[in-house]
């Protein structure tokens, strides 16, 4: 088939070391630039992005800190990339949410020149989404040939629900799966443990996936600053984070998921002896140290001059300064602790 063109149309897709617009950065980029008289034009670029490749990405993409160590940075080559995207139209697959802002991204850095005004984006997938559509009636319709009579009620779409799973148990018994990894299962079976597992792939602690577990059971953050981080680690540098969750827009359940970790992070910090504690995380996200302050040392006539400014007691003598209490050892973080220090800041 030829599509019909009134300027290039260029197809691209990036890797990248992640998928945050803001931190991340592209590793390559491939682009078919598809001309009007039907004729491909194709360039691939391999960078070194400027910053690790987390081992999770590269397991995905296959590109590791040794294999672009020696690369030249985005910077060096983006000029040559605005000058072949220069005169076309934009393609890619999501690329409307990820891969064309990514690429803005890069050439903004790089100060790079690169105007998107009176150009088309065509996305692929919005056109598969679209087009088939991902609901209920749709699920029916495909899987079971029949449209739901009463749709919207509770009770027709339950057994419409159930209907589905029947029939993708029975198209799906044979179909070999590739997960991101590369891993191949069979994973939709006639057993419900088989089932949970392939529905549950985010492995969520909250559902909506506020925290998830990693490989090893743990549970860490997905959002936010300290996204990636186990929960446990960031309470140990920060906890008030956890305060700042509980009087947070978070849903309940996600609430008392954080009051759980919370609990037996605290009953086990309590419990572990002082050398193992984790020291402070020098910089970053995870929290600074305070600074140790040191006071000067009076020199002599200094000491002595302050002996002779210092009040004297009515009795005779210099004033005493009253009895202290010694200082007892500091107490692990609780509570009541937390809601004192959330209710200090909280907006009147």
């Amino acid at each position: 088939m030829k599509l019909n063109l009134k300027r290039p149309l260029a197809f691209f897709d990036l890797e990248t070391t992640g998928t945050n617009l803001a931190t991340d950065r592209i590793i390559e980029i491939a682009v078919i630039k598809l001309l009007p008289e039907g004729t491909e034009q194709t360039k691939r670029w391999v960078v070194n992005p400027g910053m690790p490749i987390p081992l999770e990405t590269s397991l995905i993409h296959g590109f590791y800190d040794d294999d672009v160590k020696e690369l030249p940075l985005f910077s060096a080559i983006g000029a040559e990339v605005a000058e072949f995207l220069n005169d076309s139209d934009l393609a890619g697959y999501n690329s409307n949410k990820f891969d064309i802002p990514m690429l803005m991204e890069e050439f903004l850095r790089a100060d790079i020149a690169f105007d998107l005004s009176g150009r088309h984006f065509v996305d692929v997938q919005n056109i598969f989404h679209q087009m088939e559509q991902r609901t209920l009636k749709a699920a029916y319709q495909f899987y079971c040939h029949k449209d739901i009579e009463n749709a919207h009620s509770a009770e027709a779409d339950t057994r419409a629900t159930m209907e589905v799973l029947f029939a993708q148990v029975e198209k799906y018994k044979d179909t070999e799966f590739i997960d991101k990894k590369g891993n191949r299962t069979i994973p939709v079976q006639n057993e419900v443990a088989a089932l949970h597992e392939f529905t549950n792939m985010q492995r969520a602690v909250d559902f909506v996936g506020r925290m998830v577990y990693n490989e090893a059971g743990e549970e860490v953050f997905n959002f936010g600053k300290h996204k990636g981080k186990r929960v446990e680690d960031v309470f140990d540098v920060e906890p008030s984070y956890y305060a700042w969750i509980m009087n947070g827009d978070f849903s309940l359940y996600t609430k008392q998921k954080a009051k759980e970790i919370y609990q037996r992070w605290n009953q086990n910090k309590a419990t572990r002896p002082a050398a193992q504690k984790p020291a402070p995380v020098q910089g970053g996200e995870q929290g600074v140290p305070k600074k140790q302050t040191f006071q000067k040392p009076f020199n002599k006539p200094q000491q002595q001059q302050q002996q002779r400014n210092k009040p004297q007691h009515p009795q005779g003598g210099s004033q005493q300064k009253p009895y202290r209490k010694p200082e007892e050892p500091a107490q692990p973080v609780n509570d009541d602790m937390l809601q004192q220090l959330a209710n200090k800041f909280k907006k009147g």
